[in-house]
C-alpha cells in the first residue's frame, strides 16, 4: 500500500500557516483544526517549515507565555522531512519511527504540498488492512469446512 491510498481516504486538506503569524495564532489554528502540526507556507504550496504541538510546548517551557508572541518562524522546524504519494506505508512507518516524528507532509511530483500524513493516519490505515486480512482468513477457514 502507498501514501496515496491514505490520502484517498482522508483527503488532501492541509492546515497551513504563514511564517509571519504569531505562535498565539498558530495555537488557535491547531485547536480549531484539531491537528497536531501546521505546515508553514507563504503560498500554501511550497513548504517553508512545520510547526508541531511539541515545538510550541518546548517554547512555552523555555519562555513561558512570552512564547505566544513569537513568530512561527522562530519556532518552526526548517528542515522538513517529507514523503511522496508513491512511498509505501512501510517506508512511512520506518521513517516516522527513525526520525521520531508524527507528521509527514506529502510532496507531489511538482514539488508542492499534496497532503499530510500523521502517525494516526498510518495506524488507522494499517489496522484497516489487518482487519481485512483477518476477515479474509476467517472466511477462507469457515467456508473451507
Amino acid at each position: 500500500m502507498y501514501v496515496q491510498s491514505i490520502l484517498a481516504g482522508k483527503g488532501d486538506d492541509v492546515a497551513t500557516i504563514t511564517p509571519d503569524a504569531t505562535v498565539r495564532e498558530a495555537v488557535a489554528l491547531l485547536n480549531e483544526r484539531r491537528v497536531g502540526a501546521l505546515v508553514v507556507s507563504t503560498d500554501g504550496h511550497r513548504i517553508d517549515g512545520i510547526l508541531s504541538e511539541r515545538d510550541v510546548v518546548r517554547s512555552l517551557a523555555a519562555h513561558a507565555t512570552a512564547a505566544l508572541d513569537q513568530s512561527v518562524t522562530d519556532l518552526m522546524t526548517r528542515q522538513v522531512t517529507t514523503c511522496a504519494p508513491k512511498d509505501t506505508i512501510e517506508q512511512l512507518m520506518w521513517l516516522m519511527t527513525d526520525k521520531r516524528i508524527r507528521h509527514l507532509p506529502v510532496v507531489g511530483e511538482d514539488g508542492g504540498l499534496a497532503g499530510i500524513v500523521s502517525i494516526g493516519d498510518v495506524v488507522k490505515h494499517r489496522l484497516g488492512q489487518l482487519e481485512s486480512e483477518n476477515q479474509a482468513l476467517y472466511e477462507y477457514i469457515t467456508q473451507g469446512r
